[in-house]
C-alpha cells in the first residue's frame, strides 16, 4: 500500500497529477500540492558533492529517488536531477561557473553577467539572428562553437558561388568546432536519455515529473545573453526602438520551438499539461520604474504567455525579488491558465489581487528554510496554507525552491504541511 493509501502506482499518479493540473486550473481539490524542486539538495542530504552529482549521471539520478522516496511529493521537476557538468565542460560554456568548474565543488551555480553583443551589433542581430548566433554569439559563449564562425554564408549563395562556399567546410578550425560539437552533442544525449530512464522508473512507483520545458522572458533574453544588465539598461534611454524591436524579434524567436517541445515533454511524462518553467530577472520593482515595465518588459512578457496558453501550454512564472508594484497588471492574461511563483511578494497580497486569475505558487523563505527549526517552518508553512490556500489556487513551494543548504528536517515539515494543513 502506498504512503497515499493506493496501491497501484498508475492510479497514485493520475490522482497527483489531477491534484496539480486542477489547482492549476483554479479549481479546488482535496489538498493543497507540493512539487519537489531544487538545485542540489539531494546531493547535500545524501553527503556527496554538488559536483559529484552535476559529473556522475546514474549517481544524481539515485540521490534524486532517494528524496523524492523519503518527501513523496505531488511531482518532480526533471530539471532537479541537474546532470549537465559533462556537457558544459565539453561546449567550454563560458557565461556560467558550476561546481567543480570555477566555483567550489559545494557551491552552487554563478552566472556571470556579461556584454557579448554590443549596441553597434544590433542591426545584424535583426536581420539575421539565425547567422548573427551562429558567427558572432555562440563563438563568444562556448570554446566549441569557435570555429563556426567560419560557416559559409548560403543565404546569399547559388549556383557555383554555392559550391564555392562549401570550402568553408574544409577549415580546419571549423571542423575541430564540429568535433568538439558532436562531443558535447553525446553528453547532452546521455544526460537527455538517463532522464527519460529515471521518468519511467519514478511514474513505475506513482511520482509523476511536473515537465514541459524552458523559455525566457523577451527583454530577460537580451539582458541575460546578448547585451548584459549593464548594456540593456542603457539601452533603454540610448537604443530604445533598437531594444523594442530586439524584444519583439526574440519574442518570436524565443516561442517559435518551445509549444511543440513542452508537449512532445508533456507527453513522454503522461501528464495531459505541459508546464513551461519561464524564470524572470530584470522586471523586478528594484530594476525597472512602473513605466518601463510597461513599456520594455510587460508587452513581450505577455504576449509569450498568451501564445503558450493559446497553445494549450501552463507557463509558470517565477517572479524573482519583489515584484509588488506589478501585481495589478500582471492579471491580464486569460484565467486559470497560468502559475505565478513569487519569490519575495507577499502572498497575501498576491492572493487578494490575482487570486481568480492565476494560481500562485510559493514562498516560504530560504533564511526560514535555511536557519530556523523545523517546528517554526511548519507554523509558517500552516499560516501560508491556511491564508494563500484557501479556495485552491495554491502550490506550497520553497521561495526559489528547496536551498541546497535546508536541514533535511526542515524540507520534511514543510512537505507534511500540506497534509497536516492543506486539506
Amino acid at each position: 500500500m502506498s504512503r497515499a493509501g493506493i496501491a497501484d502506482p498508475e492510479a497514485l499518479a493520475q490522482e497527483r497529477i489531477k491534484r496539480i493540473n486542477d489547482t492549476q486550473a483554479l479549481i479546488e481539490t482535496d489538498r493543497v500540492p507540493f512539487i519537489y524542486s531544487t538545485r542540489f539538495w539531494a546531493a547535500k542530504m545524501a553527503g556527496v558533492t554538488f559536483e559529484q552529482q552535476m559529473y556522475d549521471l546514474e549517481l544524481a539520478a539515485r540521490i534524486t529517488e532517494q528524496a523524492l522516496d523519503l518527501l513523496q511529493p505531488d511531482g518532480y521537476s526533471p530539471f532537479s536531477l541537474q546532470t549537465w557538468g559533462p556537457t558544459l565542460e565539453a561546449l567550454d560554456f563560458r557565461p556560467m561557473k558550476w561546481p567543480g568548474h570555477g566555483c567550489d565543488p559545494n557551491v552552487s551555480f554563478q552566472y556571470l553577467d556579461k556584454e557579448y553583443m554590443s549596441a553597434k551589433e544590433y542591426d545584424e542581430f535583426l536581420d539575421d539572428p539565425t547567422r548573427f548566433n551562429l558567427t558572432k554569439y555562440l563563438p563568444r559563449i562556448a570554446g566549441a562553437f569557435e570555429g563556426i564562425e567560419h560557416m559559409p554564408d548560403f543565404a546569399s549563395a547559388s549556383e557555383f558561388r554555392f559550391l564555392a562556399a562549401m570550402r568553408g567546410f574544409a577549415n580546419p578550425e571549423f571542423r575541430k568546432s564540429m568535433q568538439a560539437l558532436m562531443e558535447a552533442g553525446e553528453k547532452a544525449e546521455a544526460a537527455i536519455m538517463l532522464s527519460g530512464r529515471f521518468t519511467a522508473r519514478m511514474r513505475a512507483k506513482g511520482m509523476p515529473a511536473i515537465a514541459g520545458g524552458f523559455c525566457k522572458s523577451p527583454f530577460d533574453h537580451i539582458a541575460d545573453f546578448l547585451r548584459g544588465s549593464k548594456g540593456a539598461m542603457l539601452d533603454m534611454f540610448r537604443n530604445r526602438d533598437k531594444l523594442l524591436e530586439s524584444i519583439d524579434k526574440s519574442q518570436i524567436l524565443l516561442t517559435r520551438g518551445v509549444v511543440a517541445e513542452a508537449k512532445a515533454s508533456a507527453e513522454r511524462t503522461g501528464n495531459p499539461v505541459a508546464n513551461v518553467f519561464i524564470p524572470l530577472h530584470w522586471g523586478l520593482d528594484g530594476f525597472m520604474s512602473p513605466d518601463q515595465f510597461k513599456t520594455f518588459y510587460w508587452p513581450g512578457l505577455r504576449k509569450t504567455l498568451i501564445e503558450l496558453i493559446e497553445a494549450g501550454v501552463t507557463p509558470t512564472v517565477l517572479w524573482e525579488g519583489n515584484c509588488t508594484s506589478r501585481l495589478e497588471l500582471i492579471g491580464d492574461i486569460p484565467k486559470g491558465k497560468a502559475v505565478y511563483a513569487f519569490e519575495q511578494t507577499d502572498l497575501a497580497r498576491a492572493k487578494a489581487v490575482l487570486g481568480g486569475v492565476v494560481c500562485l505558487r510559493g514562498n516560504v523563505p530560504a533564511s526560514l528554510l535555511v536557519t530556523a527549526g523545523a517546528a517554526e517552518v511548519e507554523e509558517y508553512c500552516k499560516n501560508l496554507i491556511q491564508t494563500v490556500g484557501k479556495g485552491g489556487g495554491f502550490i506550497l513551494d520553497g521561495s526559489a525552491s528547496i536551498p541546497d543548504e535546508s536541514p533535511v528536517e526542515n524540507v520534511v515539515a514543510m512537505v507534511e504541511s500540506v497534509r497536516r494543513y492543506g486539506n
